[in-house]
């Protein structure tokens, strides 16, 4: 037998979750965001799951290429851009849409002899600060991109930094954006998962949903099951071993958790070399046989210990899920103090993904 630990991807309820985002912006159209290997679900997975989608959205350009000798024919946006001239060559023989955030994006396109032009993306900066031209420079960019034979459309984008958070909102970058574009008349794409649920003004040409899209929620008030998201990937495994512990007696590495009272511990086959965070604390949720418990003490390589002292019946072999359906990744990123973000992407290669 292997290793009991496996992560569970739900077809399924991408495709559902997919449909909510359509729903919640019906005027647009939807990129399907798969950068870093679709937030850990694997971008072939995703991709095979949603046949129908609008686009997709990737960063590194092999991955891109990969995807229409695969067959993928919908638009295909790298967000980055492009890191060097020669990629241009590529991006239109494979009819890849770009990113541009820089100035010499701009010149190495006008200076390009390409097989055929091909779809750009304007970022503005209208208050993140990483990636974009100042937003007020937008006219004289979109103008310069007009004239060039190598461009065959323009839609300008940018990226909010604080839509998850309603007390810091999105009203300085929108209205930023919305004075830098609205002389242009060109597509837009503006909104993330976040901005999806709370902004619908923002909606414009193109949305891009990241984290909504597999099963989480953007927000810490809102949990992903009112937003009307399903859990795409659980991370589950059982009970390998069980110890009885006597008061006074500790759990695990750096003895960190001691015993107040005569407890049962089980061994679940999972640790930080899995993806599990090691920084998760004593006290961080896990589901185990229809039951939610605790962690105890740290987290180990190949281990973690769970409190099984309220149903001594348990015993190896118990199912165990450290977040899925029964446990939302929400509760346990934020028990850990970390993001649902990070817990999709650290799952380890060493563990086995089955289609559900």
């Amino acid at each position: 037998m292997s290793r009991p630990i496996q992560a569970r991807f739900n077809s399924l309820a991408l495709a559902h979750n997919y449909q909510i985002i359509q729903q919640s912006a019906p005027t647009a159209r939807v990129f399907a965001v798969i950068k870093a290997n679709a937030y850990g679900h694997g971008v072939q997975r995703v991709v095979d799951a949603l046949p129908d989608a609008d686009g997709f959205a990737i960063l590194e350009i092999n991955a891109a290429i990969e995807l229409r000798r695969l067959g993928v024919q919908q638009p295909i946006l790298l967000l980055e851009g492009v890191f060097s001239a020669a990629e241009l060559t590529a991006c239109a023989e494979f009819d890849l849409a770009i990113a541009l955030h820089l100035p010499v994006h701009i010149e190495w396109l006008e200076q390009a002899q390409l097989s055929r032009p091909i779809a750009v993306f304007l970022k503005l900066n209208t208050g993140m600060n990483r990636l974009g031209f100042p937003a007020e420079s937008a006219p004289a960019w979109a103008e310069r991109l007009a004239r060039c034979q190598n461009v065959t459309s323009v839609t300008v984008m940018t990226h909010f930094a604080c839509a998850d958070e309603p007390s810091k909102g999105i009203d300085t970058q929108w209205q930023r954006f919305i004075a830098a574009t609205q002389s242009l008349a060109l597509p837009t794409s503006s909104a993330n998962s976040a901005a999806i649920f709370a902004y619908p003004q923002t909606h414009g040409t193109w949305v891009r949903p990241g984290l909504a899209l597999y099963g989480a929620s953007p927000f810490s008030d809102q949990t992903a099951a009112s937003l009307g998201l399903q859990t795409v990937m659980a991370l589950c495994s059982e009970v390998i071993a069980t110890q009885d512990v006597a008061v006074g007696e500790s759990v695990g590495y750096g003895a960190s958790f001691i015993a107040p009272v005569p407890m049962k511990i089980g061994i679940v086959a999972c640790g930080y070399a899995d993806g599990y965070p090691r920084h998760a604390p004593t006290g961080t949720p896990v589901w185990v046989a229809g039951q939610r418990t605790r962690l105890l003490g740290r987290v180990s390589m190949d281990m973690l210990c769970i409190d099984l002292t309220p149903w001594p019946e348990l015993d190896v072999g118990s199912p165990v899920e450290l977040w899925g359906a029964h446990l939302p990744i929400d509760e346990v990123a934020s028990a850990a103090g970390t993001l649902s973000y990070e817990l999709m992407c650290a799952i380890a290669a060493r563990v086995p993904v089955y289609t559900l």
